[in-house]
Order: structure tokens, then C-alpha cells, then sequence
């Protein structure tokens, strides 16, 4: 029979991704021995825990309380187990985060070796994308977000903000010239941006006075990923505004370049945000503080 904490681990994994294969996927296991996990909490506890269909695995009442006090219990569990650990090297275990790609590429991974020198037990599973993931079914640690988090439930700490800027090719100021003053935009075209949440970015914005302000331009091709965005972007079609961050690259080398750097966007903010639970384990209290002080030196 497997011990208790591992029996834990399997359950909350299924009821995370509502499926036990999922959950046997995200552990590298086999599905049979996340079944074999449950049914054998399920005949310990005298109780069932799932309601089981072909179609979806959802927790019974007795398995929704039962998940909440398993996240704490989890928690201590981790804590104890390096509670007597004096030497903060020693620690072990993966560490899952989703941030940006342009932050993954330009400032976690790069900064990466050090860390794993300094640590080299732990392993850390890193995840770039556009969407926005959900931590708790997705099973991260943390997340880095920039712009509004909206997300209740988590946890919120404010890293520092990122500026930035617009940008355009220099084929496409060969066609149209270069802007001068906002007024000069009437003759532009702007790359819209559709957010995963059907939000569409289709104005200019820039700040006077403190107050923000929207331009709404025309636009010959609208985009869903930040690859594309930048893709279309050095290929002429348009004005982008982002993070000089993700165009870092582009414009050393001479892809891109800025216009109107006194009426830029507002700054977006940087956030971590982390699961809502009494303990975070040693190891990611470690990364974490240690990746916003990563963060914060390069913004």
C-alpha cells in the first residue's frame, strides 16, 4: 500500500484536473496507480470521494472537504520534512512557474545556472506561454503576471512595473515616414491584439498629464500570440506597443525601432501570484524571492 503522502499527492492531482488520466500524465505515472491511490483512501476513509462518469471526474461533497484539509496537511507535510534542514542548499524537490515567454527567455533562464549551482537538488519546470494558465488545475507553484490580475483565491505579491514602448520597422518607415507627433498617426496602421479572453487591443494609448488616452486606428491584420505580434511587426504591417523587453533583440539588431517615445502606454505591472494556502513549502518560498529579486534588478 502506498504511503499516506503520496496517496495524498495522486487525489489532489485528480481533483485538480478533474481526470485521472490527466492527473496520471502530470506525475508521469500510470493511470492505474492513481485509480489504485484513490480507492484506497476511498476504503480507509469509508467514504467516496468522486463522482466517476465517462465523461468527468467531479469531487463529492465528502471530497471537497476532504481536498481543502489536504492542501494544509500537504503543506505542514512539506514544511516538516525541512524543518531540520540547516543548510538551505540541501533543499529538494521541483518547483513548476509559468511566466512570459520574453521574461523566461531574457531573464529567468539566463540567471537559471546560478541558481541550480547554488541549489542543486531542486529542478524547476518552466512554462511560457501566451494564455493565461490556471495554477491550481495546472498544478504550478507560480505564475508571473503582467498587466490586471484578476484571478480570487491567490495569493498577490507586486514585483515592479515594465515599461513600454512603440515600435515599427524600418521598412515601414521607408513607406510612411516617421512620426512626429500623435497627430501624424492618421496616416498609420496599428497591429491589433486579440487577448485568449477575446479582448481586442485596437487603439493607441499613451499617457498626458497623468491621464490615458486611446487613438483608434486602423489595422490590415490582428494577432492572437506575442510571436506573432513582434512577427508582424518587423514585417511592416504595423505599429506595435509592448514591453521593450520582448523587442530587446530586434532592436539590436536593427529589426525594429522606437518612434514617439514621449507618448508611450502605461507602465504594466509585474506580479507573482501563488496558490492561497497557509504554507508555501521551503522551496518555492526560495525560488520565488529568489526570481523577484531577478525581476526587479532588470526591470
Amino acid at each position: 500500500m502506498l504511503d499516506s503522502t503520496e496517496s495524498l499527492k495522486r487525489f489532489m492531482r485528480v481533483a485538480e484536473l478533474g481526470s485521472f488520466t490527466k492527473a496520471a500524465d502530470s506525475l508521469g505515472l500510470p493511470k492505474a496507480s492513481i485509480s489504485l491511490a484513490v480507492q484506497q483512501l476511498e476504503s480507509k476513509l469509508q467514504t467516496q470521494l468522486f463522482h466517476r462518469t465517462t465523461r468527468k471526474v467531479q469531487l463529492t461533497p465528502d471530497g471537497h472537504l476532504f481536498y481543502e484539509k489536504s492542501k494544509d496537511v500537504l503543506s505542514e507535510i512539506e514544511e516538516l520534512e525541512t524543518l531540520f534542514i540547516s543548510d538551505d542548499s540541501q533543499i529538494s524537490g521541483v518547483v513548476r512557474v509559468n511566466l512570459s515567454q520574453p521574461m523566461a527567455r531574457h531573464l529567468l533562464i539566463p540567471a537559471l545556472p546560478a541558481f541550480l549551482r547554488r541549489y542543486p537538488n531542486l529542478n524547476i519546470e518552466v512554462s511560457s506561454e501566451d494564455r493565461k494558465v490556471d495554477l491550481v488545475s495546472e498544478g504550478y507553484d507560480c505564475v508571473v503576471r503582467t498587466g490586471e490580475v484578476e484571478e480570487s483565491g491567490m495569493m498577490m505579491r507586486k514585483i515592479g512595473e515594465m515599461q513600454q514602448s512603440n515600435f515599427v520597422s524600418p521598412g515601414y518607415l521607408a513607406q510612411y515616414g516617421t512620426p512626429k507627433s500623435i497627430d501624424d498617426l492618421q496616416q498609420y496602421y496599428l497591429i491589433h491584439y486579440q487577448t485568449s479572453s477575446n479582448k481586442r487591443f485596437d487603439a493607441f494609448e499613451y499617457q498626458l498629464d497623468g491621464e490615458l488616452h486611446r487613438i483608434k486606428m486602423p489595422s490590415r491584420i490582428c494577432v492572437n500570440n506575442t510571436d506573432a505580434y513582434r512577427a508582424a511587426c518587423v514585417a511592416g504591417l504595423g505599429i506595435m506597443q509592448a514591453p521593450k523587453l520582448g523587442a530587446m533583440e530586434m532592436l539590436n539588431s536593427g529589426l525594429l525601432v522606437e518612434i514617439l517615445p514621449a507618448w508611450t502606454a502605461p507602465s504594466m505591472a509585474v506580479s507573482m501570484l501563488f496558490p492561497h494556502r497557509r504554507n508555501l513549502s521551503k522551496r518555492v518560498r526560495i525560488f520565488m524571492d529568489w526570481l523577484s529579486d531577478v525581476i526587479q534588478n532588470e526591470l
